[in-house]
C-alpha cells in the first residue's frame, strides 16, 4: 500500500468515527503517519478533557483505523 493509499484509508477510518466524537462535542485530526505504522492524531473539543478519551482512542479510533489499515501498529494522541 502506498503512502497516499494509507493516508486515504486512515482518513476513511477517521471519517467513520468522527460523527460519534462530534455528537459529544469533540473531533479528531490526523497529524501524521510515521513509518507507515504509527498514527498521530489530535483529539479536540470536548475530547481533550474527557475522562475516557484514552479508552476512546484505543477501543474506538485505533480499532477502526486497523480495520482500514491493518499495518498500523499504534495510534497516539498528541496534545499541541
Amino acid at each position: 500500500m502506498s503512502a497516499e493509499e494509507l493516508k486515504s484509508n486512515v482518513e476513511k477510518a477517521l471519517n467513520e468515527i468522527r460523527p460519534f466524537l462530534q455528537s459529544d462535542g469533540g473531533d479528531i485530526n490526523l497529524l501524521s503517519i510515521d513509518d507507515g505504522k504509527l498514527v498521530k492524531v489530535q483529539l479536540v473539543g470536548a475530547c481533550t478533557s474527557c475522562s475516557v478519551n484514552q479508552m476512546t482512542l484505543k477501543s474506538g479510533v485505533e480499532m477502526t483505523i486497523k480495520k482500514y489499515a491493518p499495518q498500523i501498529e499504534q495510534v497516539v494522541n498528541v496534545e499541541l
